[in-house]
């Protein structure tokens, strides 16, 4: 099992347990966190899956694809450079059995 950590913008903390290979969107709409969207269900179309990873784990990260990097330039919340991914495009497990990030205040 793969753990994700959500940092909600009220100050909860959530951690969900996942299969690997899940990725963090997939495990938040599958979970009910509360400010992930996921409107394109994963295919790296919109950006309603924006979250801001913690600095610990960004070097883990695969590269960003281009479509994720033009996606990432119309987040409803501002994108911060280092920390800025798709949700639908981090995947848990492997090198990733536990990976934290921040919900963003707005999706859409």
């Amino acid at each position: 099992m793969s753990t994700i950590t959500f940092n909600l913008t009220d100050g909860t903390r959530r951690d969900i347990e996942t299969d690997p290979e899940t990725s963090v969107m997939r495990a938040a709409l599958s979970n009910g966190v509360t400010g992930i969207v996921g409107e394109c269900g994963g295919q790296a179309m919109c950006a309603t899956c924006h979250v801001y990873v913690h600095d610990e784990y960004v070097d883990q990260l695969p590269d960003m694809s281009e479509d994720e990097e033009e996606m990432l330039e119309v987040t409803s919340s501002e994108r911060d450079e280092r920390r800025s991914r798709l949700g639908c495009q981090i995947t848990a497990g492997g090198p990733l059995d536990r990976i934290e990030v921040d919900v963003p205040a707005t999706q859409v």
